[in-house]
């Protein structure tokens, strides 16, 4: 349910690593909890973000949750698939679901997050 090459933040975001770019999105447990995604509000491509720093919004039928980057860097893409589509989120979470990539300012960073087993555990 957690794949094991992914880091987590305790804020239910995860993190895949391809380079210095991090790919983002919410965990199985995010959007279970969150129940049906209805809308995604993402920032700007070209933005900085700050990690742990909000980053946008995600609204489902039971509530509106801000969304925070367990990295910081520049957005080099926002999946528009999300914000066209919502569902997918649910959908596929860890696949075509993700929300936005950002190019790592440090990846000194990424020792800050937890690994599959340890975010795992904060949930039980």
């Amino acid at each position: 349910m957690y794949p094991e090459e992914l880091k987590y933040s305790k804020e239910h975001e995860w993190v895949r690593m391809n380079g210095n770019i991090a790919e983002v999105g919410v965990t199985v447990f995010a959007q279970e909890s969150l129940g049906d995604v209805v809308f995604v509000d993402l920032p700007e491509e070209g933005s900085d973000v700050e990690q742990f720093a909000k980053f946008g919004e995600i609204e489902s039928v039971k509530a509106v949750s801000d969304l925070f980057s367990p990295v910081g860097g520049k957005i080099v893409e926002v999946n528009s698939a999300a914000t066209d589509a919502p569902e997918v989120v649910n959908e596929e979470p860890y696949g075509s679901g993700w929300l936005i990539k950002v190019e790592l300012t440090d990846t000194a960073q990424l020792d800050e997050l937890m690994d599959a087993a340890t975010y795992q555990a904060t949930l039980e």
